[in-house]
């Protein structure tokens, strides 16, 4: 895994010789490498091995999943604050099925850095309230539950959220 500032580096580079090329008058060389230059600067901004284990976890995939996040080996220097929370967001996500307690540590670190989708921030703060309510801390799950309300503005969270209310009942 590269660092991120090496994607830009060679984005700089390839549009370096992209005028080149223009200068040269071979145009359509120099956009077709222009083009080469906004991969680079795609993959700045959405990390290749995130893309893949959202593509994988949408499969239901959860190997291929933790495949593509292992590739990914230092997220402090090789990712963005916003990639950095998604990533500790899909590492939340598949420890909720196995390991409750380091879960909730991945999830509060995704909330912390923040998600740059509304429904996402409210899909971990649902998974933080989920998680609050089995260890029975009805208070805290009230509170998260009502900032995933807010933040779930298309109501795509509304059947889990009624769920989640009538299991908090039994508490």
């Amino acid at each position: 895994m590269y660092h991120k500032n090496i994607k830009l580096l060679l984005a700089g580079l390839i549009t370096v010789w992209s005028i080149y090329q223009f200068s040269q008058g071979n145009i359509m060389n120099g956009i077709s490498i222009l083009f080469l230059a906004g991969i680079f600067i795609l993959f700045y901004f959405k990390n290749e091995f995130i893309l893949l284990a959202f593509l994988q976890l949408r499969k239901q995939n959860f190997e291929g999943t933790k495949k593509w996040l292992g590739y990914i080996k230092k997220p402090e220097t090789a990712l963005t604050v916003k990639q950095q929370g998604y990533y500790n967001y899909l590492h939340g996500i598949m420890l909720s099925q196995t390991n409750i307690t380091q879960a909730e540590k991945f999830l509060r670190k995704a909330v912390k850095l923040g998600l740059s989708m509304n429904h996402d921030l409210a899909m971990a703060k649902l998974q933080l309230a989920g998680i609050a309510m089995t260890k029975r801390r009805k208070r805290e799950a009230t509170n998260l539950m009502a900032e995933a309300k807010k933040l779930d503005k298309q109501g795509m969270l509304k059947e889990q959220m009624q769920m989640m209310k009538q299991q908090m009942k039994k508490i």
